[in-house]
């Protein structure tokens, strides 16, 4: 078969493109190759009451139409301060535009109106002040939060329209490699053995294909830069301990640097009235948070990553992050759960112990355990330093009951060199999203699928 363009990846990055190739007119020649599940198919075996982690050849929860952020909770940053090197390609002035303009799309898809950050600006002020007084830095951004579920349901009706104008959606479809002929893009070969030709190739496989693209990149002589790796816990304290926070902000997001170490802290992903689950990231168990459009808990978590840049010789972080979180699955069997309280005391959490916990767990099947046998010890101190820290602006953090589900770990892909409108060295071949290393997040993701889609439509007149 042979198409127009042919784009590897069904996340956002691949969506959007594939959206704005289709509004002018592309559709027909254009085809999205995903190697998992359709959005009515990407069924979790552990949303059906399984007590552990299948391990499924293709994860429905980062896998398949739509992408990791299927299920995500769905938090569209609307800034490019966080989420992203994109403005060093787009510059500064031209990553707003982009940003309202994947704004309105989702908006148009079903988005909610209401946006938090924007309003209380004397709260605000208080907060970024108290923040200071605790050696935190607050950085205010607005977020408009579509909620799992509802970010389903926009996925759907995104799949609707683009099959609608004629693009092809190839669910189940694995790509094998990229072709390339005198130079230039020429198509890909699917794991099936079949080639499917086309004179643009867009490939975005998100996180979850950063290792494939790893490999790709090596076959085909493109360069990679190692991007740093985030290692933490993911924290679940009661949500009215965070009310005064998530009221405002919905998501803070906050940096902090240890005394220790002087290393980087930040959180990320929080989840106000949420619930803590699980990821399989290529038969790796690691840990994450949503917040349900439409049914809420009793508890909001977050997550606590340490950044951590490396010395040469050494240039896999992501090799480094796995080991990290292999260390809490061969120890828990998946994820481990342990009390604040008892990590301090030198102690394991045990099922006794987390009986007498006042914060109940959402993520029942994680093992009550020990993470000091997983974490580096400057990990762990500069992680206790930021929840003692933040416990001055949110009393109640830093408390005996506060639950750490390890391990939770951001592979940030590896960065492909790329030029303008996004193309590796090899002519007409493009690279978008979080698994080309130049996005982390659904907005600057569904961006750059916009720069590469226009770059392709001014060549093709």
């Amino acid at each position: 078969m042979t198409y127009d363009v042919v784009i590897v990846g069904a996340g956002p990055a691949g969506i959007f493109a594939a959206m704005e190739l289709a509004e002018a007119g592309l559709g027909r020649k254009t085809v999205i190759l995903e190697k998992g599940n359709p959005i009515d198919k990407r069924n979790c075996p552990l949303q059906k009451g399984r007590s552990a982690c299948a391990r499924c050849p293709s994860c429905s929860v980062t896998s398949g139409w739509g992408g990791a952020g299927a299920f995500s909770d769905g938090k569209l940053t609307l800034t490019g301060e966080v989420g992203g090197s994109l403005d060093q390609y787009v510059g500064e002035d031209g990553l707003p535009a982009l940003i309202k303009a994947v704004d309105g799309t989702y908006r148009r898809y079903g988005a909610p109106e209401k946006v938090y950050g924007v309003d209380h600006a004397e709260e605000v002020r208080e907060m970024v002040e108290k923040a200071e007084l605790n050696q935190l830095k607050l950085v205010p951004v607005p977020i408009r939060h579509l909620g799992t579920g509802r970010s389903g349901e926009i996925l759907e009706r995104m799949h609707g329209y683009l099959t609608g104008k004629g693009v092809e959606v190839r669910t189940g479809c694995q790509v094998e490699s990229i072709l390339v002929e005198d130079g230039r893009a020429a198509g890909v070969l699917t794991a099936g053995g079949e080639v499917i030709r086309g004179r643009y190739v867009v490939i975005a496989p998100g996180r979850e294909g950063s290792d494939w693209l790893r490999r790709e990149a090596g076959r085909l002589g493109l360069a990679l830069r190692a991007n740093p790796v985030d290692i933490g816990v993911r924290v679940e304290v009661p949500g009215s301990i965070l009310e005064n926070l998530t009221r405002i902000f919905y998501e803070s997001k906050l940096i902090y640097y240890s005394k220790a170490f002087d290393d980087k802290v930040r959180t990320f992903c929080m989840n106000p009235y949420g619930a803590v689950v699980m990821e399989n990231n290529d038969g790796l168990i690691t840990v994450n948070g949503h917040t349900h459009a439409y049914h809420k808990t009793k508890n909001t978590n977050f997550a606590v990553l340490v950044s951590k840049n490396f010395t040469e010789p050494f240039d896999n972080p992501i090799a480094y992050g796995r080991y990290i979180a292999s260390l809490a699955n061969l120890l828990g069997g998946g994820v481990i759960v342990q009390r604040l309280g008892d990590l301090l005391a030198g102690q394991r959490s045990t099922v006794d112990r987390m009986g007498k916990c006042l914060t109940v767990p959402t993520l029942k099947e994680a093992t009550p355990g020990d993470l000091s046998l997983v974490f580096p010890y400057r990990h762990l101190v500069s992680i206790v330093e930021i929840l003692k820290a933040l416990d001055g602006l949110a009393p109640g953090v830093f408390s005996r009951y506060t639950l750490l589900y390890g391990v939770e770990v951001k592979f940030y892909s590896s960065r492909l060199e790329l030029g303008s409108g996004l193309e590796t060295r090899i002519e007409n071949l493009f690279a978008a999203g979080d698994g080309a290393g130049v996005t982390r997040g659904l907005v600057q993701a569904s961006a750059s699928g916009l720069v590469v889609a226009r770059e392709i439509l001014r060549r093709a007149g």
